[in-house]
């Protein structure tokens, strides 16, 4: 895994992906959001399920495409929602997005930029990219202060003007 300019991560393999996955994981506390967007096969759900595995889920995670949520249980939950078959926020809101974001548990959105309006001001956005061949390009974007702080105190990310 290697750092690029802009707060750019580029990882090499599933692998790397998964273990940026389970450093954040540590920096998780409940009620946070994160919003994973990019391309189809960019490693969104790959993602998740490091994240799932660094706050100590076993289940087997698989991308929630066609139920929208998938619930792992833990001492704290993972709410896990792909919104790529929606094509309004508010068809999220109707469902009680906002009981899950604001709930005892970690909340993912895949294809979160589908959405953006209505996630929590302070929530930690996650954008793949494609990238050399295998390789993906991560880009790693704090909203609000709470992010910010706890990026700037981790190792892997630095939060620059």
């Amino acid at each position: 895994m290697n750092k690029c300019k802009e707060n750019f991560i580029i990882t090499t393999s599933e692998q790397e992906t998964l273990n940026l996955a389970k450093k954040i994981a540590k920096l998780l506390k409940p009620g946070d959001v994160i919003s994973a967007s990019g391309e189809l096969g960019t490693g969104k759900t790959c993602f998740v399920k490091g994240l799932a595995q660094g706050i100590g889920i076993s289940q087997v995670v698989t991308s929630p495409s066609f139920v929208i949520l998938k619930i792992y249980y833990n001492k704290i939950p993972l709410y896990h929602f792909d919104v790529y078959r929606l094509d309004k926020s508010f068809q999220l809101e109707e469902i009680g997005f906002q009981q899950f974001q604001y709930g005892d548990g970690i909340t993912v959105v895949e294809w979160g930029d589908k959405v953006s309006e209505i996630l929590a001001f302070d929530h930690l956005e996650i954008n793949f990219y494609y990238y050399e061949n295998d390789k993906r390009k991560i880009k790693i974007t704090p909203h609000g202060e709470s992010w910010e702080k706890r990026l700037n105190k981790s190792k892997f990310v630095k939060v620059t003007d």
